[in-house]
């Protein structure tokens, strides 16, 4: 009798492990998600991948890379794509188009970028007339252009030809036969540039004042917002937790660099690990001054509409975050 109390309880405990196990796995919720590079600068994505962080809060997500911008945002009108990365400029200019996409967090709230030139060019002087190459007109190497050549007291366009050329391979093909002499480059991506005799004529690290601009920001519909609040949520929270992990754990995260960017050159790992660790954000709030200038831009763009921070910008999950103490739990481990 007793032997058969032990079977019938084990029988019993090993159904109920299975219903549980089964329970985890179907509690999983499907979401696409989308990063628009490879390189450091979007990596909290991939890391959040990586390590788990998506399934420990619940999810299982398809990440999906998307290099063009306004096809992030195309994707994310169309419903293929619940969140994608996505910068300021984007966002507040589908919103003056009259889409409704909101930004519910952003992990860099700056412009990480340097000018990268051929060794002829010595001064912004020398720069005048001569073509800046850049991936697509609208993206965060379009804005990076025009920061970078306002930043030597030049004038876009008028001054500095800006030519659309496509990703990175292009622009390198681009300047190793001159047709452009200089692109707009994340930090470190200037180490891989082997037999290319090049300079960094200026970076927004130079700058006196940091630039604002909301950079890498989660992005949603306003009506996937608000109804699905609870899984926008959970993703804040994982890429919350890797950027937490991104700042702390440097060798694994840079081997995790190193796998999606196919690309082990230590120069630029060590060079694009330390750059980023400094700029993501702690508390992932989006940059207001930052934020309205983009607004400004794009309603200068389209005479007669008008837009506000309030409209394109929900910061109630991260300050829900901020004041639960889940951000300075991650920091306390």
């Amino acid at each position: 009798m007793k032997t058969l109390f032990w079977l019938a309880t084990l029988s019993a405990i090993t159904s109920l492990a299975i219903s549980i196990g089964a329970s985890d796995t179907s509690a999983q919720e499907k979401i696409k998600l989308s990063y628009s590079s490879v390189d450091a600068t979007n990596s909290i994505y991939f890391v959040a991948l990586e390590r788990g962080f998506y399934k420990k809060y619940g999810l299982d997500a398809e990440l999906i890379f998307i290099p063009s911008t306004p096809t992030s945002v195309s994707s994310l009108i169309a419903g293929d794509i619940k969140v994608a990365n996505a910068s300021g400029n984007a966002i507040a200019s589908a919103a003056v188009g009259g889409v409704s996409l909101v930004t519910v967090a952003c992990y860099i709230n700056t412009l990480p970028y340097e000018l990268v030139v051929q060794e002829s060019i010595r001064s912004a002087e020398d720069l005048k007339g001569k073509s800046i190459g850049i991936s697509r007109v609208g993206s965060a190497s379009d804005m990076a252009a025009h920061v970078l050549i306002k930043g030597l007291g030049l004038e876009p366009i008028k001054e500095v030809p800006i030519l659309q050329v496509g990703g990175a391979s292009e622009r390198a093909a681009a300047f190793r036969t001159g047709r452009i002499v200089g692109f707009p480059s994340p930090p470190g991506i200037i180490k891989l540039a082997k037999g290319m005799p090049h300079k960094v004529l200026i970076s927004t690290a130079d700058f006196q004042k940091r630039f604002e601009f909301p950079f890498i920001c989660a992005n949603t519909t306003r009506s996937f917002l608000t109804g699905n609040r609870d899984a926008v949520k959970k993703i804040v929270m994982a890429l919350t937790e890797a950027a937490y992990f991104f700042k702390t754990r440097k060798e694994e995260t840079k081997k995790i660099i190193a796998k999606f960017g196919k690309q082990d050159n230590e120069a630029y790992l060590e060079s694009a690990y330390n750059a980023m660790a400094k700029l993501y954000e702690r508390v992932p709030l989006v940059t207001r001054a930052g934020m309205e200038e983009q607004i400004k831009d794009a309603v200068a763009r389209k005479p007669g509409a008008s837009l506000k921070v309030e409209e394109i910008v929900d910061e109630g999950i991260v300050r829900e975050l901020e004041k639960s103490g889940f951000i300075d739990k991650l920091y306390m481990q």
